[in-house]
């Protein structure tokens, strides 16, 4: 939870500053140790550069937690007291944010456009390395993410309404990279952005950066449910 102070203004956006760079510093350069050991990546075994992604992201976890030691615990009292009132209360807000997404979704089916490149990559990662997608997808890209775009933004970005458009519209972007754009973007963006823009508002309400991980562990998890089922079934 962050309690912020004139005093502590300061420390709270670089530590904000931080979490982000941590976060885009690993992400681009996750490669760089195979280029300077002249390792085609592409000639690994699948295990090896599965076990290295999940090592990046563990590392990545385990700093940005480091970073909010602190403000991690208090929440993590908070959440203990009052999850059942949290859970009860952003429940509505997270299907609405569900349903604006499948609407949006619709739309692009209807106007001929595909499955973002995000989806495609995960739905055929789920399908050779079933185990990893949901380690990597349920728990890990939640708990990253949760802490990057909203803790590491909130950090930063003291103002509701600038912290909820900022950070969502970042959130989304991000998930389209290498998806064409073209007029359906807008769409594209509105199905990404929805619920990142309901774990936002929840954070902003609840100062408690569990109520949005558990909302996007959900999340995640029905959508890896979903994807499960039409595996077996279709």
């Amino acid at each position: 939870m962050i309690t912020r102070t004139k005093e502590n203004d300061l420390k709270y956006c670089l530590k904000g500053a931080a979490t982000i760079f941590i976060y885009f510093f690993f992400s681009i350069c996750q490669n760089f140790p195979f280029i300077v050991l002249h390792i085609n990546v592409s000639e690994l075994p699948s295990y090896i550069t599965i076990l290295y992604s999940l090592a990046v992201e563990l590392l990545m976890i385990s700093l940005i937690l480091f970073i909010f030691d602190k403000e991690i615990k208090t929440a993590f009292q908070d959440l203990k007291k009052n999850h059942l009132k949290y859970f009860n209360k952003y429940l509505k807000y997270y299907v609405i944010s569900v349903i604006v997404m499948m609407a949006a979704n619709i739309f692009i089916n209807i106007l001929g456009g595909g499955m973002s490149t995000n989806e495609t990559t995960i739905r055929n990662e789920f399908q050779i390395f079933p185990l990893y997608t949901f380690i990597s997808a349920v728990i890990l890209a939640p708990l990253l993410e949760e802490c990057v775009f909203r803790l590491g933004f909130r950090s930063i970005i003291t103002n509701n309404f600038l912290f909820i458009t900022i950070s969502s519209l970042v959130f989304g972007s991000l998930h389209l990279m290498g998806t064409p754009i073209n007029e359906l973007l807008p769409l594209y963006l509105l199905s990404y952005c929805s619920c990142g823009i309901a774990f936002a508002y929840m954070l902003t309400k609840t100062n408690n950066i569990f109520v949005s991980m558990f909302f996007h562990f959900m999340h995640n998890g029905l959508i890896l449910a979903l994807q499960t089922f039409m595996l077996i079934f279709t």
